[in-house]
């Protein structure tokens, strides 16, 4: 059904307009027969979100649009969020690899929490969608008031509607004994100007404005926002942001996961507090005083693949590590996260011993964190099926690990060899002596340890390495524009709140001034400023007497 949308004034309106654009005249009949104050959001400009007879795309434009869904993605998205605090964050632990970790610890609650995939909230695909349905809200709430509002500020009108100047909040209405109305009108002009209004004057009639910036402070403020959003949604993608750990023997250099980076652990030492040092009730205790990493970080520029023997690396800078003192190099930061001054068992060189014949094949060097996958030793053949670092057994009877520490490392080889089975057969493997006993070795790997056994012969065949760091690995780069957004919305909510925008019209009609003013709030210092400005035209009057309805405060 069509709509005349044009005003007495002559100007055209778009459909869905409220009050004129220009002169301010309800264009509703409805609503310009009553006598309540307008209602003066947007200027009563036209939204597309009030259009008749919406499609498909102005139905989805409507949706996120509304306030109301914008609010209730919110509070989904803090729910949501709160989920995600029940249990440690999988990226939170140092030694997170057992996915049985959270009903270990958790017991059933747990499991389902693991289940739900609730132990990696913040990268599941719901909640980044829910980011991104707000982010898109604030972008089609933002564009459906802004622009209308923009347009119905910059087509403002002087000599307005006198419909539209007394159904403001704050009206005056009274005679003028002054003759000369224009005359008038240019001295309260002058008063306005005192009070920091910029005035606008058409022949006896007026505009003062003042802190119109103000009214884009919302707008401003969501622009933050969705540049905040958009930084974080970032961090998805890859070489963006990183959070990890990384465990560094000392004098040992390890490739940093997911980089094309290695960081060697050239020395570690630590200082504690000596009992002079301690409170009484913490002497005879030992506490860390200073402890620190001396690293060096070395960048792959060549065989980082390790297809042709070792990678080539490149030293690329150096730092003392300690506690908030982390390496930096191109956005990549090292943190020390904590130390275990403990020796670790780092390798062994043991003989593979036929206990038939008693000949030896060896030795070969068997990594506690890099084994080989395949070892030939004389006719036997070794293919290593997993490892455990530190070897327990689960209560489904299993075998499992309990952490990355190789605190009780343990191999699973393929054994393939004579007098075997030609598809091979299992051989568990513990490096340590006590471990052997402590899982009774031999009964694990039942007829095979009669044929075969490894055997360590020295101390000198036992690499044992100096103390170990833990160290925090973050790559942040949306980090910056975080702040961005943070700081634009930030302007925005003081130019939204510390400020408002104030505008009052007037025009003279045979005497008799008509009076109108409005603010987006703070309706007391309204009332106030025309008071004392009419008061300065010699129009004693009650602050009070100026309200129109509405609520004033």
């Amino acid at each position: 059904m069509f709509h005349n949308t044009k005003c007495e004034c002559g100007h055209q309106n778009h459909a869905g307009t409220v009050l004129c654009e220009s002169c301010g005249k309800p264009l509703d009949a409805e609503l310009a027969g009553d006598n309540a104050p307008l209602e003066m959001r947007y200027d009563g400009a036209a939204r597309r979100s009030q259009k008749a007879n919406p499609g498909l795309i102005d139905r989805v434009w409507n949706f996120f649009s509304s306030v109301k869904i914008a609010v209730i993605l919110i509070v989904i998205t803090l729910l949501g969020a709160m989920l995600g605090t029940i249990y440690p964050q999988e990226g939170t632990f140092i030694n997170f690899n057992d996915p049985e970790y959270y009903e270990d610890t958790y017991g059933l609650p747990g499991k389902i929490y693991y289940m739900l995939g609730l132990s990696h909230t913040y990268e599941s695909w719901w909640f980044i969608g829910l980011l991104v349905m707000i982010g898109t809200s604030l972008v089609i709430c933002s564009l459906d008031r802004v622009l209308p509002l923009y347009k119905a500020l910059n087509k403002q009108q002087i000599r307005k509607h006198l419909q539209f100047i007394t159904r403001q909040k704050v009206v005056y209405t009274g005679r003028i004994d002054d003759a000369d109305t224009e005359e008038w009108t240019v001295r309260l002009g002058e008063q306005l100007r005192k009070r920091n209004y910029k005035v606008y004057r058409d022949g006896d009639a007026l505009l003062a404005e003042k802190n119109r910036f103000s009214r884009w402070g919302p707008y401003i403020n969501h622009i933050g926002l969705i540049l905040f959003l958009l930084a974080v949604l970032a961090r998805s993608i890859p070489g963006w942001h990183m959070d990890t750990y990384a465990v560094v023997p000392e004098g040992d250099t390890v490739r940093l996961a997911d980089t094309n980076y290695y960081l060697k652990n050239v020395e570690f030492s630590v200082d504690y507090y000596s009992n002079e040092e301690l409170p009484e009730e913490l002497r005879d205790t030992v506490r860390a005083k200073k402890y620190q990493t001396k690293a060096e970080l070395y960048e792959c520029v060549d065989n980082c693949a390790g297809t042709q023997g070792e990678p080539v690396l490149e030293k690329v800078t150096e730092h003392d590590i300690i506690v908030n003192s982390p390496l930096s190099y191109k956005g990549l930061k090292a943190y020390q996260f904590d130390y275990d001054p403990t020796p670790k068992l780092k390798a062994v060189n043991p003989m593979l011993v036929d206990k038939k014949t008693g000949e030896a094949y060896g030795p070969f060097h068997l990594s506690i964190t890099e084994p080989e996958m395949l070892y030939e030793l004389g006719p036997y053949r070794l293919e290593l099926i997993t490892r455990f670092m530190d070897f327990t057994i689960n209560e489904q009877g299993k075998p499992a690990t309990k952490s990355r520490e190789p605190n009780a490392p343990a191999f699973l080889f393929l054994v393939k060899g004579p007098e075997l089975d030609p598809a091979g057969e299992t051989f568990i493997y513990f490096p340590k002596q006590v471990d052997k006993q402590r899982f009774s070795q031999d009964i694990l790997n039942r007829e095979l340890a009669e044929r075969i056994e490894f055997r360590v012969d020295s101390m000198e065949e036992v690499e044992i390495s100096g103390a170990t760091t833990y160290l925090n690995i973050r790559i942040d780069k949306a980090m910056p524009y975080i702040w961005v957004g943070a700081a634009i919305s930030m302007i925005g909510l003081v130019m939204g709140f510390y400020w408002n925008h104030r505008r009052i019209w007037l025009r003279i009609d045979n005497g008799i001034l008509s009076l109108g003013a409005h603010t987006n709030k703070n309706w007391y210092g309204m009332r106030n400023d025309v008071a004392a400005v009419l008061r300065r035209m010699g129009i004693e009057l009650d602050p009070k007497s100026l309200d129109n309805g509405g609520n004033k405060t």
